[in-house]
């Protein structure tokens, strides 16, 4: 059987595993949403964009004769992630999750955990504060309803026209980030606050374990609820699935 992999990417995970299957000879396409104006280059061919939901990643999965699908994306892709469940049912193909696990309190820190971003927006209801936003470009507008407070944000891309909240200071920069980096800078802008989706993996914990350190309360969203499929944990089990799932169409 011919291997021919789709990797739907954006993290550090999917660029090990594309880094991997390259080094073993294995075909693969990179995909990306294309939400990064700059997106670094992959040592596969890579693709940008969206497909046009289930049908039209199922055109894509057909015309390009994918043979295995790894779900690489980030942990808060929820709508990608339910795509391509969909798609590879649809087109029964082999689909598995390259998943990081999420974070986990530990001692010292002062996590108030909300089940999505209407939650975290409601938490921040209150007098003024200095906020550390980290939760994505896509996502600022949402906060809007709290303009009382200022607001820190790290983009990897330059904002292109006015942000919506009307208080921030933006620092445009690409991770992953140094624990002591991001003491550093939430101490030189006074933060009171750190505002984070629970990703998981190291390449974005070092504001975590900043604010621990610091003793700086974080409004934790919690994952999306995702359908049932097989998952690894890192990519030598991903490359081992590869081997081995030439007949197997379970999740």
């Amino acid at each position: 059987m011919r291997i021919n992999l789709l990797i739907l990417g954006g993290t550090t995970e999917a660029k090990a595993l594309a880094a991997a299957v390259s080094e073993a000879g294995i075909p693969a396409v990179f995909s990306l949403a294309g939400r990064v104006a700059r997106p670094l280059d992959q040592p596969v061919p890579m693709r940008l964009g969206g497909f046009g939901g289930v049908a039209g990643l199922c055109d894509y999965l057909r015309r390009e004769k994918i043979t295995h699908v790894i779900d690489a994306t980030h942990p808060f892709a929820a709508q990608m992630s339910r795509n391509a469940v969909a798609a590879c049912a649809d087109c029964n193909l082999p689909l598995i999750a390259l998943s990081r696990p999420a974070w986990e309190v530990a001692e010292g820190d002062r996590w108030q955990r909300v089940p999505d971003m209407a939650g975290a927006v409601a938490a921040l209801g209150g007098p003024r504060r200095t906020v550390m936003l980290a939760v994505g470009r896509m996502h600022l507008a949402e906060f809007a309803p709290n303009p009382q407070h200022r607001y820190l944000l790290r983009l990897v891309d330059p904002p292109e026209g006015a942000l919506p909240l009307p208080d921030c200071h933006v620092i445009v920069a690409r991770g992953p980030f140094g624990e002591a980096d991001d003491r550093a800078l939430m101490q030189e802008h006074g933060v009171d606050v750190v505002v984070s989706k629970n990703a998981g993996g190291s390449g974005a914990q070092a504001k975590i374990l900043a604010a621990r350190a610091l003793g700086l309360p974080v409004i934790m969203i919690d994952r999306p609820t995702l359908p049932a499929r097989r998952e690894a944990s890192c990519v030598a089990e991903v490359l081992d699935w590869i081997a081995h799932s030439g007949t197997d169409r379970g999740v």
